[in-house]
């Protein structure tokens, strides 16, 4: 590795800054763990953001923690915030900041303080409210720190009313969390909520297909998330690492605790790219594209507009994964401009799919097969990518027969559209309250955890087994939003979620197929319309009206189109 490196124990290395590319060292030298310790945007520097890192490193199957210390005297907080990461995090960790010293000393106070140990005095009530308290500012950054003034001991009791900080937490900023914090809000305006979400930026993600097909301005998908957090609610902009639910306590990746009354769990879905080998180091380049990137899907459109002939892969893992619909719509979209442009006869267009139907609820595969004739497309099931060669244009599928033998297929690319394997958040999967497979686990129909009765979800992240969309959290919001006020009451769960979900299948420009399903493929359709032919006011809906009522409706806690039927 490039880097130097101080080992300072068997399990923490200390190195200068580092940059995205040399994730894929620090992961070859089999790091398991990165701590940064260099505050963003450090005195006006270049430098990749903590956020950028970190979606390199998880890529990489590397934690990443954001633990930012100010140049100057280090603080016994700071201090004890990294050795406790240190005891939490998979080894080998390695930690930096501009120069390494900072991290270095965070780690020698901590020894200094192990060997004169203050005499033990017992927390006072106040102290203990600290503890589980979200502090709006950073303590000083001195080594000695005395004890809380009167003051602020009396202003944080008086912020928190009670033991356990906030009348609700909400993990997660994204469509779920901040709609369902928007519609707790408007029912009852004196609700102490505390959202919990690292981003500084909040994203429109189901336009992205649309700007990977050259219909959509992908400057339109974002916003600062300050824009869009309700302004009654407090913003813990720190990462989740971890739920204690016998506490009530969330646990945060900068050590501190943040307690609550309920608990609402959305912190979406992980892309888990580290799935297929090789594809860190193409995205964005030699071909190789994904709609499931804010960055990546303008560079899809790009890709479609040059492709005058050759080959274009189209793929989808195994379920779950947030819209289903996606992958498809990426290739209906490319196709339908290259049938518009007079090449599409020259292009060889595969879509493969990890599973064995091109779409999960039955009476929408007879209209998609239409088009995927229209457009000549070959469909290749049970096919799972696994490696991406970007320099040799070479994918790797590995593909099950009718017997459940697998075979590795390499093939040739000109274009590779990528959907990512996904999975739940590390620090959920590995928490009390998921179930199996990683996901917060969730009675479906009340969206209640079956065993910790203050917690609920909804989301991508929940077990739920809905489609994962941004149309299933406008109405699952409505369903946790009810269900947690009357559980806070003491009275019955009123509403019961049926499963809805929608994808409008962008099946050609200018035109949609709006699905519209519930729990066993139940049609749910909105409209009185055939919701087998696609319409090109579904396209509308889908370009103009729907994105309108997400930043005005949805984010805002107004419930058009969402409320549920059907009581408990």
């Amino acid at each position: 590795m490039n880097l130097v490196t101080t080992k300072l124990n068997e399990k923490l290395s200390v190195t200068s800054q580092i940059s995205v590319d040399d994730l894929a060292e620090i992961a070859a030298a089999g790091y398991q763990s990165v701590i940064c310790n260099r505050p963003d945007q450090e005195g006006g520097e270049t430098q990749p953001t903590s956020t950028q890192l970190e979606q390199a490193a998880r890529s990489l199957g590397i934690d990443f923690v954001y633990l930012p210390v100010e140049i100057g005297a280090v603080s016994v907080e700071k201090s004890a915030a990294f050795n406790k990461l240190l005891a939490e995090l998979p080894g080998p960790v390695l930690a930096f900041c501009k120069t390494g010293s900072r991290p270095q000393a965070l780690y020698q106070l901590a020894g200094q303080a192990q060997e004169t140990p203050e005499p033990e005095k017992p927390a006072s009530e106040e102290e203990s409210v600290t503890a589980a308290c979200s502090w709006t500012e950073e303590p000083p950054e001195t080594i000695y720190v005395p004890p809380p003034s009167q003051e602020k001991q009396l202003s944080v009791t008086a912020a928190c009313n009670w033991g356990n900080a906030f009348d609700i937490v909400v993990v997660g900023g994204g469509s779920a969390g901040i709609g369902v914090t928007a519609s707790l809000l408007h029912r009852r305006p004196s609700l102490r909520i505390a959202i919990i979400e690292p981003s500084d930026k909040h994203y429109y993600q189901p336009a992205w297909t649309l700007v990977g097909g050259g219909a959509y301005d992908i400057a339109q998908t974002v916003r600062d998330m300050a824009d869009v957090i309700p302004p009654e609610a407090e913003w813990i902009q720190a990462a989740g690492s971890g739920f204690d639910p016998d506490n009530n306590l969330v646990h945060l990746a900068d050590g501190r605790s943040i307690g609550y009354r309920q608990l609402i769990v959305c912190p979406g879905i992980r892309l888990a790219w580290e799935k297929i080998e090789g594809i860190q180091q193409t995205l964005g380049q030699n071909g190789v594209t994904s709609n499931y990137q804010f960055e990546l899907a303008p560079y899809t459109w790009t890709l479609t507009k040059n492709l005058k002939s050759g080959k274009a892969l189209f793929t989808q893992p195994p379920m779950p994964i947030k819209c289903a619909g996606a992958p498809q719509k990426a290739m209906y979209l490319s196709c339908d401009y290259w049938l518009h442009q007079r090449t599409l006869d020259n292009i060889e267009v595969e879509f493969h799919n990890a599973g064995a139907v091109l779409f999960g609820v039955a009476d929408f595969v007879p209209p998609l097969m239409e088009y995927v004739k229209r457009y000549h497309a070959k469909l290749v099931f049970n096919s799972n990518l696994v490696k991406v060669d970007g320099a040799k244009k070479i994918a790797t599928f590995e593909i099950k027969d009718s017997e459940g033998n697998i075979t590795q297929v390499e093939k040739p690319f000109d274009m590779l559209h990528v959907t990512p394997p996904q999975a739940a958040p590390y620090f959920l999967s590995k928490s009390p309250l998921a179930d199996a497979s990683g996901y917060c686990e969730v009675n479906p129909k009340t969206l209640q955890h079956p065993r910790y009765p203050n917690i609920f979800s909804l989301g991508d992240a929940c077990s739920s087994p809905n489609t994962k969309t941004a149309a299933a959290a406008r109405k699952q919001i409505v369903i946790v939003a009810e269900n947690l006020l009357a559980a806070k009451e003491g009275r019955e769960l009123p509403d019961v979620y049926d499963g809805y979900g929608a994808c409008p299948l962008t099946v050609e420009k200018g035109k949609v197929i709006l699905a519209e399903f519930g729990f066993g493929g139940k049609l749910l359709p909105t409209f009185p319309l055939d919701p087998l032919i696609a319409r090109r006011l579904y396209w509308l809906f889908k370009v103009k009206l729907f994105p309108w009522l997400y930043w005005n409706g949805m984010l805002k806690g107004r419930e058009w189109l969402a409320r549920v039927k059907g009581t408990n």
